[in-house]
């Protein structure tokens, strides 16, 4: 469900934040709707390369109970960086960037909190995917604490082009995943280095993990065989601060 603040609905409002320079985050378009004035919209948003979702008339009514005439939109507080450019900035200006990866995080707090500890490590910058993932949201603005207004965050089409690119330019592919014996303690982690966190409930999905240079977990040693998604970030990164401090 997406908050009011950040909601527009309406075929002319929406037309109206297209003309401004407000931050579109998703747009979501009633099914089987047609229109001059929609398809104008939509062709809009394909030039500005902003991610649109058909779903049906219900889920349409919970994101807002006005009339929202087939398009409704949630806007974003912060702008979009291109991946191309934050990675040549960072790659110029350190010999070890960091970044971190979000496969389809799907819960706004989450996202929150592992922006606030992407800030406090040093990460360079946060990559999503435009479409799945959890909106930008005040309730995200509130758990990263404001870090989601200093650490850039790049939204791409898909997981697997970044990690091309990422590898393409030198940057060491890892995943957190419990699908391996090898732990993030045994893992060097002082080189350029992307860390990729997969979902709250399917993790990192299986084409990515197929993708990636290296794999790691973390040890658990109670009952439960898993830690939610923005501890064992919290964990990952600090590990990192930790070899590249000592």
């Amino acid at each position: 469900m997406s908050s009011k603040e950040n909601t527009i609905f309406g075929i002319y409002p929406i037309q109206e934040a297209l003309a401004s320079n407000i931050n579109f985050d998703k747009v979501y378009v009633q099914k089987g709707i047609s229109s001059d004035k929609i398809d104008a919209i939509l062709a809009e948003l394909g030039k500005k390369n902003i991610s649109v979702s058909s779903v049906p008339m219900e889920k349409m009514n919970r994101l807002t109970r006005g009339n929202h005439q087939g398009i409704v939109a949630l806007t974003s507080p912060v702008p979009f960086h291109s991946l191309e450019s934050v990675v040549e900035k960072s790659l110029a200006g350190t010999k070890t960037p960091l970044f971190l990866i979000l496969d389809q995080i799907t819960d706004v707090r989450n996202f929150g909190a592992i922006l606030r500890t992407a800030e406090c490590t040093g990460v360079d910058a946060v990559i999503i995917q435009k479409s799945g993932g959890a909106p930008i949201s005040g309730d995200t603005v509130k758990t990263s604490a404001g870090a989601i207004f200093k650490i850039p965050i790049c939204k791409v089409d898909h997981i697997k082009d970044a990690i091309f690119y990422l590898q393409g330019s030198g940057i060491t592919t890892l995943a957190a995943t419990e699908k391996t014996k090898n732990t993030i303690y045994s893992t060097q982690l002082d080189k350029p280095l992307v860390i990729i966190m997969g979902s709250e409930g399917k993790g990192i999905s299986h084409s990515v993990l197929n993708l990636v240079d290296e794999k790691a977990s973390l040890p658990l040693l109670g009952e439960i065989n898993s830690l939610n998604v923005s501890v064992a970030c919290g964990a990952f990164l600090y590990e990192v601060v930790r070899q590249r401090t000592i």
